[in-house]
């Protein structure tokens, strides 16, 4: 078995020449034919970088600017938490802001009869809208009523003319519109990108 194999050996081998052995490959001599020198493969790398010797203080320093800068942030956070963003529409004018004190009246001091007076006709007012609200509430539930009752009526006289009674009246409240209120929009119109300037305060 040993015998054919090195037979296979020698006759696929690319170092075997005529009267050159594989075991005196392994020096270069001028008796060697071409086959024997092979290139190894390509393995597209580079030499490693020279790791850099940093000073542990300077670390250290950095560190804590790192740190410095987050507890400002987290300060300036704290210090603004509780202000509110101003709003311009209830602002005021400055104008009049400066005629506060000129505008101003001071309310007149009521007598203890009057005070009393002011009392009694706000109480009255109020019993009086309130039996006000009372009644319409009694008439349109009466109201509702009546007409169930007069639908039910109708029903088992005609089917027909209870459909067409409880219909939808379109005369009772009159609508008109004319045309659209805008100019409708251009279908496949790409709007241009124009400059513009951006006046959002930022607080």
């Amino acid at each position: 078995m040993s015998a054919l194999l090195q037979t296979a050996l020698n006759q696929l081998s690319r170092l075997r020449l005529t009267g050159v052995c594989v075991q005196g490959v392994r020096k270069v001599h001028t008796n060697c034919g071409p086959l024997s020198f092979q290139a190894s493969s390509v393995l597209w790398t580079s030499p490693m970088k020279k790791k850099k010797k940093v000073d542990p203080q300077l670390l250290i320093a950095k560190e804590q600017k790192k740190k410095r800068r987050i507890e400002k942030q987290i300060r300036r956070l704290e210090k603004f938490s509780r202000k509110l963003k101003p709003v311009d529409e209830i602002s005021g004018d400055i104008k009049l802001r400066k005629e506060l004190e000129f505008r101003k009246r001071d309310r007149p001091v009521l007598t203890f009869e009057e005070s009393e007076r002011r009392a009694l006709l706000q109480k009255e007012w109020t019993r009086y809208k309130y039996h006000q609200y009372g009644d319409e509430c009694e008439a349109i539930s009466r109201l509702i009523l009546s007409q169930e009752k007069a639908l039910e009526e109708l029903r088992k006289e005609s089917e027909e003319l209870y459909q067409q009674a409880i219909q939808i009246d379109e005369n009772l409240i009159p609508y008109e519109c004319e045309g659209p209120v805008a100019t409708p929009p251009i279908e496949d119109y790409k709007s241009p990108d124009g400059e513009y300037k951006d006046t959002t305060k930022k607080y």
